[in-house]
């Protein structure tokens, strides 16, 4: 029987790196879409509505990860559920994971496999601007009606005639 998942009271971005090395040093590195020039980093790792976000890069993939946060209890669900979310970035569907030393956590494939003509500092650069475009406010061109009706699609905005 699981048991329930504990927050982090402080940023799991070691961790979740140590936990994540160990997988790849225990033989992803032989599979032929790992790529070892890339490193294992979590990168911008936040609390937002008291759940740790942030970004995880290994030589195998991007994604976006959500872990409980300090105080948090999380019930423990099966590996492979999936769940949606709501971020500032829009609603995102997530996908239940587990690794040793780390415990369960939510998982947004971004990238996998990796694009093959990635550097190590391009992944890494794509690794944060992703984790702090999750967590950013979606900019809305402020001349969209918000909820037009059928004929304001095809109306132009006054004065562009």
């Amino acid at each position: 029987m699981q048991t329930v998942a504990n927050g982090f009271a402080l940023n799991p971005c070691a961790l979740l790196e140590a936990a994540f090395q160990a997988v790849a040093d225990g033989g992803m590195q032989d599979l032929p879409f790992s790529q070892p020039q890339i490193p294992v980093r979590a990168c911008g790792f936040q609390l937002f509505e008291q759940q740790w976000v942030g970004t995880l890069l290994t030589p195998w993939m991007l994604s976006l990860l959500v872990l409980p946060g300090p105080e948090q209890q999380w019930e423990p669900r099966a590996v492979g559920d999936k769940l949606a979310l709501s971020l500032p970035c829009g609603s995102v569907r997530f996908i239940v994971g587990e690794v040793e030393g780390c415990g369960q956590y939510l998982a947004c494939s971004l990238m996998s496999p990796l694009d093959r003509h990635l550097g190590a500092e391009q992944a890494l650069a794509l690794a944060q601007q992703s984790a702090r475009m999750a967590l950013s406010l979606p900019v809305v061109d402020g001349n969209i009606p918000s909820n037009p009706g059928r004929r304001a699609l095809f109306r132009l905005p006054q004065g562009t005639a």
